[in-house]
């Protein structure tokens, strides 16, 4: 950037923001010089490695007066009170806080000196002794102490004042947009999010021993995908420079984990990273986590009692309970979960009887209800669409939405004793679909016929349409027996059990507009 271009940015710039990036350039200024101070004086302001074995939390749970025990921590900086030959700071690690008393005639006069450099932010080694402080505070007593990364760019400091007996903070690191741009400074300075996700790791790791302990397999497939299909949505697009083709990242990975129910497994799963290029939203992100459940001989009626044991259990493993609170709902997951169909919930709700219409009536329906259309939706997209706008939000307690359109359905398998109709359910759970199940189609006949009227739907200009697969229907001619497929949106069961109102809440990084 030239010096005429630096001006102009700079012109760009509110005075109040250019007062704080004046404060922000002089710290880091600062502590530049710091570091090379350091550096001159053969102290290596990032050395390899340090010998740590205990975490702050569990020093602080286990103290005994009369039993100081030995340790060694490291963490960083987050409070500091220099004062003369002595002085007090907290260190945070994975566990938490714990503060610790520096001395110089402990730790020597070289090494003191170089304490009085550092700042917040700073991450230290330290070994010592623990102790109670006169004010009954839990400490280490430092007898060596180790800079170990040298902070150059100061982390925000939340403060508080009194205000009319009242304590107030303010310079806090609150502002969503940037703590999900700067996920890890909000780790730092809000160390609850990290509850978050640990528990989200909690979740995920219940599930995976809920599938294998019933002799289901985990395994891999494909992101990276000739065809894509598996679910209606746009996908996105790359290209094989080697191959020289078009591939896709995949949208769902149903149709390779069908693919190996037809090999010869019972029961495979698989947690996924899909990707659909779709908007952003509180409850969608064009990358998320999706796991996929097959079950060979088993239909959609024993799925759905499968996936009540599993959100109840898993919610009492991960939080103690069989209820939570959501969007300021109180949840109770405690099974049996309602059953309804589509054209009934769509009755209740919307007044309206939706069976045995024609497209053309189904969009006069629509225009009555106040829904403005699309001319190019089908049949299917007008009931999804009546459905999403009037029912979801309405279905707070968990409620299985059952028998869908075939036309909104082309991978499912017709009703055993009703016309029109698939043997589907979507889980709703505050107000959002929650999971995706299917009785499966396995006549390959039908299933191409299905696909083939998806290409149709595709020249109509529905981008989200599904699209032939001949390599699949190729494996469904070997024959795939009776089967059970689910797949569970993993973001949003964590959003519903550590109670988040935003997907970005429980993605560490979710995708944000350019700054």
């Amino acid at each position: 950037m030239n010096n005429s271009q630096e001006k102009d940015r700079q012109q760009d710039i509110p005075a109040d923001q250019d007062a704080e990036l004046k404060i922000l350039n002089d710290q880091m200024q600062r502590r530049i010089e710091e570091r090379d101070l350091l550096s001159k004086e053969g102290i290596t302001p990032y050395p390899y490695g340090f010998d740590v074995t205990a975490h702050s939390t569990p020093i602080i749970e286990n103290f005994q007066d009369d039993k100081p025990e030995t340790v060694s921590v490291a963490g960083r900086i987050m409070t500091i009170r220099k004062m003369g030959k002595a002085s007090f700071f907290h260190i945070q690690d994975t566990a938490g806080k714990i503060q610790v008393y520096i001395r110089r005639d402990d730790v020597g006069q070289e090494v003191y000196r170089v304490f009085k450099l550092l700042d917040i932010g700073d991450i230290v080694g330290v070994k010592g002794y623990t102790f109670r402080t006169k004010t009954g505070e839990i400490s280490i007593h430092a007898e060596e102490f180790m800079l170990l990364s040298k902070s150059l760019r100061p982390i925000p400091v939340a403060k508080e004042k009194e205000i009319d007996g009242k304590k107030v903070t303010y310079d806090a690191f609150s502002n969503k947009e940037t703590r999900y741009r700067q996920r890890y400074v909000d780790l730092i300075v809000n160390p609850e999010v990290k509850e978050t996700f640990i528990k989200r790791s909690a979740i995920i790791s219940f599930m995976r021993g809920f599938f294998t302990s019933r002799g289901y397999l985990e395994v891999e497939t494909p992101i990276l995908q000739p065809i894509y299909g598996g679910a209606a949505a746009r996908p996105f697009t790359t290209h094989h420079n080697a191959l020289d083709m078009e591939l896709y990242l995949r949208i769902a990975n149903e149709l390779y984990l069908k693919r190996l129910i037809v090999g010869g497994f019972d029961g495979v799963f698989e947690f996924a990273k899909d990707f659909r290029n779709e908007g952003i939203d509180r409850f969608h992100n064009p990358e998320f986590t999706l796991v996929e459940l097959y079950v060979a001989y088993k239909d959609y009626y024993w799925m759905m009692e499968l996936v009540e044991d599993l959100i109840v259990e898993t919610c009492m493993s991960v939080n103690g309970t069989d209820t939570t609170r959501f969007l300021d709902n109180d949840i109770s997951l405690k099974p049996p979960f309602r059953r309804l169909t589509i054209a009934d919930a769509i009755g209740e709700y919307c007044s309206v009887d939706i069976r045995d219409k024609s497209e053309t009536e189904l969009r006069n329906t629509a225009k009555d209800l106040g829904l403005s259309l699309d001319p190019k939706m089908s049949s299917g997209k007008i009931i999804d669409e009546i459905f999403g706008e009037f029912v979801e939000p309405k279905l707070i307690q968990p409620t299985f939405i059952t028998d869908y359109p075939t036309e909104m359905s082309p991978l499912a398998k017709k009703h055993r004793s009703q016309e029109g109709v698939v043997e589907r359910f979507e889980l709703i759970v505050g107000g959002k679909e929650l999971c995706n199940s299917f009785s499966e189609l396995n006549d390959p006949v039908v299933q191409r016929e299905r696909l083939e009227s998806q290409a149709k739907l595709k020249l109509r200009g529905d981008d989200e349409a599904m699209v032939v697969d001949e390599d699949f229907l190729r494996a469904l001619e070997y024959g795939m027996p009776p089967c059970a497929g689910l797949g569970i949106g993993v973001d949003r069961l964590v959003m519903l059990l550590t109670g988040q109102d935003s997907i970005r809440d429980v993605i560490f990084f979710p995708h944000m507009k350019p700054e």
